[in-house]
């Protein structure tokens, strides 16, 4: 399998850009480390809550996680997880709340990771997707699927442990597979699913299944959604998606055939576009692009050339 990593580096997938944050793994059992961590003045604090966090706009027109030193941050402590520290050695830490807390200057907003991850920093993306991703698991395994006993968190939120019979439980991720169809003619198989708004079009995926490769998992998820074949498979990028717990696996495929025959459940339409067919398309509004944070996004551009053009545009 060869790879098209490089080819990404001009512009990064969302929320796979460096974040500067050094995620220290070896002080999450380290509870006297914690706790001065927790302490120190320069630590910075913010609370996620249904996969949500409060947002806000600076002055100079950039949007930033809403942070606040430790002795201002609501009270909890057994849902309070440690990220990790900068450069500059400040810890971070996200407190899993039921509900957001409110803000005196009605400024901040709250935020899903589909739009904070385009609008804030490396830095805070990348703390948001990892507290995310923990509090999305955090909320689906409380209990312990040896013996059904409740688990308590350790680990500085990284680990889940049954005192009944000792099992520890780790975040899970499960890992998926997107990829960008091209045919003998260079044009791109484009797919909708069926819940999704009348136009919105983008790149095939679906998950791995146990004891199956990814090249083999491509392949399958393609011929499975479109009836398509394909050889060749390049792997181009990976980026995290906590919706709830998955890695999607991006690649450009090759396709050894051309007739689309649609499985109806997870794909209602799919069709091969031509660069000109998807711009035109673009700028009648007659398909609507997948979410900019999306790597599917990135795929589609990888292809086309260039950025996609916004509907109702010239692209």
């Amino acid at each position: 399998m060869t790879t098209w990593t490089d080819r990404t580096a001009d512009r990064p997938v969302s929320l796979t850009a460096p974040s500067g944050i050094d995620r220290a793994a070896h002080h999450r059992l380290d509870e006297a480390w914690l706790a001065a961590a927790w302490s120190h003045p320069t630590t910075r604090v913010f609370v996620v809550s249904g996969g949500q966090v409060l947002i806000d706009e600076t002055p100079d027109g950039s949007t930033e996680l809403v942070m606040t030193p430790s002795f201002e941050a609501p009270l909890t402590e057994a849902h309070r997880y440690f990220l990790g520290t900068d450069d500059d050695g400040v810890s971070y830490f996200a407190l899993q709340k039921d509900s957001l807390p409110g803000r005196m200057d009605q400024q901040a907003r709250p935020a899903g990771l589909r739009e904070a991850g385009l609008l804030l920093s490396p830095r805070d993306a990348g703390l948001m997707v990892h507290a995310v991703a923990l509090e999305n698991w955090q909320r689906l395994h409380r209990f312990c699927s040896r013996c059904g006993e409740r688990t308590v968190i350790a680990a500085a939120g990284h680990i889940r442990r049954c005192q009944a019979c000792g099992a520890e439980h780790y975040p899970r991720t499960d890992p998926a597979v997107i990829m960008l169809v091209t045919d003998d003619q260079d044009r791109a198989l484009l797919g909708r699913q069926v819940h999704w708004p009348e136009g919105r079009f983008s790149t095939l995926a679906g998950f791995v299944e146990p004891g199956e490769s990814i090249e083999t998992s491509v392949r399958r998820e393609v011929w499975e959604e479109a009836g398509v074949m394909v050889g060749d498979v390049e792997y181009v990028a990976s980026q995290p998606w906590p919706f709830p717990s998955s890695l999607m696996l991006g690649f450009m495929a090759d396709a050894t055939s051309s007739e689309i025959n649609v499985d109806g459940e997870e794909i209602s339409e799919a069709r091969w576009f031509s660069r000109e067919d998807l711009r035109a398309a673009f700028e009648s509004g007659e398909v609507l692009p997948p979410y900019g944070i999306s790597i599917a996004a990135r795929l589609i551009e990888l292809w086309y050339g260039k950025p996609l053009p916004k509907p109702g545009t010239v692209g």
